[in-house]
């Protein structure tokens, strides 16, 4: 649900952010865990330095929106 929402919210915004599906990544699901104390919590959104989890939406539509 929460992914879904961040999706709708930052649709059409450029760059466009990059999605990883992590229970189809295994590498990418060992790093979700690696920051949320061993959960696969999502959405887990890495803003260059900064990682948050579950991050407001207008927080990564800042980061983006300032990206490009």
């Amino acid at each position: 649900m929460y992914c879904q929402r961040m999706r709708v919210m930052l649709a059409g915004k450029r760059p466009a952010p990059i999605w990883v599906d992590i229970w189809a990544d295994p590498k990418a699901a060992a790093f979700v865990r690696s920051i949320n104390d061993g959960n696969e919590t999502v959405p887990t959104v890495v803003m260059g330095e900064r990682i948050e989890t579950n991050p407001p939406p207008s927080v990564v539509r800042e980061f983006v929106s300032s990206a490009g």
